[in-house]
């Protein structure tokens, strides 16, 4: 018996195209603000804020209200409760950003629980009332989607189970943001812990792809209608040699060649706790390496375009200008990155070299 398998309609394939290619426009990348209340909330508790709603409006509405802001960032990533929340004004958040011309989206995974029988790995939950979800966060003039899902690299891990749960988890959530008009951002994060080397971190994310575009075509998702948020392949954080941006680069985009097909429209790399020069120093030499790139390479940074932010603002109101420059100076300096043209030490900011990697890290 023959099956016949088809793609969403034509008008809704050009809808999802068109967005996925207008957030990878060139010299342009996403501003991830997708905290969850409990991962904003210690960040508040940094500056001395209790982790009221209030308190989480006031810092959000510090990034979104920066004039130029759309320069170098074509997207945002929300929170839920971010969706809903105005300005001082009274103007909804969405309404800001549809003013300057940035695309709103909004994270749909709701973070990670133990998978059962593993080697301390863990699946990524949240599927289960997706499509009414998606339907919503359209209604509300979101346009595309985000879904994490980690792989941890140690001795015996990320096993076969923990991999074919990321892939078929993230598949599923694909074809279901495809079906409610939205598209999938998909975040196969392999992780920064551990101490292995570049060769193996290549290794498993070269086999972790591979895992996902095979489910994602077994579950007839629209390729020109999706992204892919990934990790870039460094050594462990706990490694004992340190990669250089030209050795990451090379290790990247060969594992990106070997696993994501060319009808991608893009790749907006994850910061992964690298400080802001490294995520930008990497980026830029990923776009410079002599490999083919048939897709956009961009970024898709929180605490990568943050961190400054946080430490400048330091929950003062007086503060709020400088810690606006400081977020304008990193996207610069990412969007000259993603198109291989950032100089390095040119767009320092307060916090550019300070690690912003934290063991179980709380998004």
């Amino acid at each position: 018996m023959t099956t016949y398998f088809s793609y969403p309609d034509l008008n809704l394939q050009t809808e999802l195209k068109r967005t996925a290619e207008a957030i990878v426009a060139p010299g342009k990348g996403i501003l991830a603000v997708d905290e969850t209340n409990e991962g904003i909330g210690k960040l508040l508790a940094g500056v001395g804020l209790g982790n009221t709603e209030d308190n989480r409006r006031r810092y959000r509405q510090l990034l979104f209200t920066i004039n130029n802001l759309s320069e170098h960032v074509s997207a945002v990533i929300l929170f839920d409760e971010t969706v809903y929340q105005k300005t001082d004004e009274g103007t909804f958040f969405m309404d800001v950003f549809k003013q300057q011309g940035i695309i709103p989206g909004i994270k749909l995974d709701r973070d990670v629980v133990p998978l059962f029988l593993s080697e301390n790995e863990v699946t990524t939950q949240g599927l289960d009332d997706l499509n009414k979800r998606c339907a919503v966060y359209k209604k509300h003039g979101c346009r595309f989607a985000k879904w994490r899902c980690p792989l941890k690299i140690g001795e015996h891990t990320p096993s076969v189970q923990a991999i074919n749960d990321m892939a078929n988890v993230l598949a599923r959530y694909a074809a279901v943001c495809q079906s409610e008009g939205l598209v999938p951002i998909v975040e196969p994060d392999v992780l920064l812990y551990g101490d292995h080397d570049i060769v193996r971190a290549q290794k498993v994310t070269e086999v972790a792809l591979a895992a996902l575009y095979k489910a994602l075509n077994d579950h007839h998702v629209y390729l020109e209608g999706t992204l892919i948020k990934p990790n870039m392949v460094t050594p462990g954080q706990g490694y004992k040699k340190k990669a250089t941006p030209e050795e990451i680069a090379v290790a990247s985009v060969t594992a990106l060649l070997r696993g994501v097909p060319a009808a991608v429209p893009g790749i907006a790399f994850l910061s992964g706790g690298q400080s802001e020069e490294e995520a930008t120093l990497n980026l830029n030499a990923i776009n410079r390496v002599q490999l083919k790139k048939p897709w956009t390479l961009t970024f898709s940074y929180g605490r990568a375009l943050q961190a400054s932010v946080w430490k400048t603002w330091a929950g003062k109101e007086e503060n709020v200008p400088k810690a606006q420059a400081e977020l304008l100076t990193r996207t610069k300096a990412n969007g000259l990155a993603s198109q291989g043209k950032y100089q390095q030490g040119t767009l320092i900011s307060s916090a550019a070299d300070k690690s912003n990697f934290g063991k179980d890290y709380k998004y």
